[in-house]
């Protein structure tokens, strides 16, 4: 028996009058429905009965189902809500599916089981309008609170030209700066601690150790920090309605603007899972080249982490050095990929371009280059006891802490667990790669810091394996559905002059089915969840990205320290908000 056969086979033997039914999907993540009566039970003890448990909640999120044509098999619904859990000890996913009906739905929270819950229901009600029973405080998150309607239900316009034209009176511009005025008594906050009054800071939204348009509100007494409420939602840009309206191939620019700071690295989850839905099979350079575009982009990232982060603790030198070998990695990438930050360059089925003549001696420079100024850095910032003493012992979490919030990516390789998915499940031919899982001991400041600045060395040791071992062959498939297709016939014949054309216009008709495809990514776990429903465009794209739950966790990490505490943790997260807003 297979592995989800005896997954369904043991809910269906504990839970007979919840479990549906099983969801075959190209993922083999086992898919399983339930129904709302009940499902909270299941829950359960996915997270603490079962043996080897589930214990992460990776993701909650959503599907409008009431215009989607092909759902072979599955209960019907007028919406789904679909759970992502994650089992370390299993190092696998099992994703439950919860059918409702109705214009207005409701389902009851599991904000009690899991703590990073909250961030995740609210995100679902604000967007889709489906209510979430007993949870805490239910209210928007990602839009304005002035905001009517729920952007990605399938009647909203998905275009600036179907909702009218924006006007804003003197009237209205008062309404919203009247919404964002802060009250404690609506989170639960006192104003008063013995015999003191809180007071309450605004700290952000341009406020530069904020690394964005990001706000929090600080209880304070004297320096201390009694409470934390965030404000998210500045920098929302509707990535997963884009997704709606763009073809699978013109979708692609769009994620590398989702971590503005990971470049194609972004391209990739997106570009794997669109190639799960269609069965394209990408050509071993192909592969190859992905890795070490991606594993320098990593690096350019990490750069712009340490020195920013030495900034942030007041070190003005290392940001300016650091900046400088960024560059040098920009060079290299724009040699190749005739783009900088934003190259948008991983196409379905492969890359957009064969690597060009003479690419191997830039590589090899700064592969020469490199290892000696990372030592030059840990001497000026991690050696630096003024550094070591602003951040050992600063924010710290255990690692159950971690799993509990979400954490992913460096920030839970800081607690101790040699978790990293290029490892643990391998995408893209990182298997046949030799490199570390660096980790620390303390979940604290330092130790994510120290965990990036090896992770900077392992990347390397990975562009230089790329470098070696890079394989001849084409750089993209030719399955019919890679974009842009191959053009070696289009003026032979007028037949595929025609079909080219609609291929690179309107791009491939990808297969009804579901996929999800997780990467390790600069900040952590990014995931895409791509539905199609047998057309030029997705039908729900879901994007799970790691900085979104990083963020939730401040309050809990952060109670009972100081300010500048709280701008040493900031620094140590490594976040942008478009990370987090989407």
């Amino acid at each position: 028996m297979s592995d989800n056969s005896a997954i369904l086979q043991n809910l269906q033997d504990k839970f007979p009058d919840t479990v549906l039914g099983l969801q075959s999907t190209l993922d083999l993540i086992p898919t399983i429905w339930l129904k709302k009566d009940g499902f909270l039970d299941v829950l359960r003890y996915l997270k603490t009965d079962i043996e080897r448990p589930y214990r992460m909640l990776y993701d909650i999120s959503a599907i409008d189902e009431r215009v989607r044509s092909h759902r072979d098999g599955q209960p019907d619904a007028d919406f789904t809500v679909f759970y992502s859990l994650l089992s370390f000890d299993r190092n696998a996913f099992i994703r439950i599916k919860v059918p409702l009906k109705g214009d207005q739905p409701s389902i009851p929270t599991v904000t009690k089981l899991w703590r990073n819950a909250n961030w995740h229901e609210r995100e679902v009600w604000d967007l889709f309008g489906i209510v979430f029973d007993d949870h805490p405080n239910l209210r928007r998150i990602l839009l304005p609170p002035t905001w009517i309607g729920h952007p990605l239900r399938k009647e909203f316009p998905a275009r600036a030209t179907e909702a009218g034209v924006f006007q804003l009176p003197e009237s209205k511009a008062v309404e919203e700066e009247r919404a964002l005025q802060f009250n404690p008594d609506d989170w639960g906050i006192p104003r008063q601690r013995g015999d003191s009054d809180l007071m309450f800071l605004n700290m952000g939204p341009q406020h530069p150790s904020v690394h964005g348009v990001f706000r929090l509100i600080l209880a304070l007494d004297g320096e201390q920090i009694v409470d934390t409420v965030l404000d998210i939602g500045y920098h929302h840009r509707a990535a997963e309605k884009m997704a709606e309206r763009q073809s699978w191939h013109t979708f692609i620019p769009y994620t590398d603007r989702v971590d503005y700071l990971g470049g194609v690295m972004n391209n990739l989850p997106y570009v794997l899972a669109v190639e799960q839905l269609a069965g394209i099979n990408v050509p071993d350079k192909a592969k190859m080249i992905r890795i070490m575009m991606s594993e320098f982009f990593r690096i350019s990232n990490h750069l712009v982490f340490y020195g920013t982060f030495a900034q942030d603790l007041g070190m003005m030198s290392p940001v300016f050095y650091m900046f400088n070998d960024r560059e040098r990695v920009f060079e290299i990438v724009e040699a190749i990929c005739g783009g900088r930050m934003h190259p948008s360059w991983f196409r379905i089925g492969g890359v957009a371009q064969d690597l060009p003549h003479g690419w191997e001696k830039p590589v090899k420079d700064f592969i020469d280059y490199f290892p000696a100024r990372l030592d030059e850095y840990q001497l000026l910032v991690l050696d630096n006891p003024i550094f070591k003493g602003r951040t050992k012992g600063i924010a710290s979490y255990t690692l159950d802490e971690a799993i509990e919030w979400g954490v992913t990516g460096p920030g839970l390789r800081a607690c101790g667990l040699p978790w990293d998915f290029r490892k643990a499940q391998p995408y893209s031919g990182y298997e046949h790669l030799d490199f570390e899982i660096p980790i620390g001991h303390n979940g604290d400041c330092y130790d994510r810091g120290l965990v990036r600045v090896e992770e900077m060395r392992q990347s390397l040791r990975i562009i230089d394996q790329c470098l070696r071992n890079m394989p001849d062959g084409p750089y993209k498939s030719d399955h019919p559905l890679t974009t842009p297709p191959p053009k070696d016939r289009t003026l032979l014949d007028i037949e595929t002059l025609i079909a080219h054309f609609l291929h690179v216009s309107w791009g491939p008709v990808i297969p009804p089915g579901e996929s999800f495809v997780n990467i390790e990514a600069t900040k952590g776990a990014n995931g895409y969840y791509l539905v199609s429903d047998g057309n030029t465009m997705s039908y729900r794209t879901r994007i799970r990205t790691p900085s979104f739950l990083h963020l939730q966790m401040i309050p809990d990490v952060i109670r009972g320290a100081t300010v500048s505490d709280l701008v040493a943790y900031l620094g140590s997260i490594d976040f942008v908000m478009s990370d987090v807003d989407r």
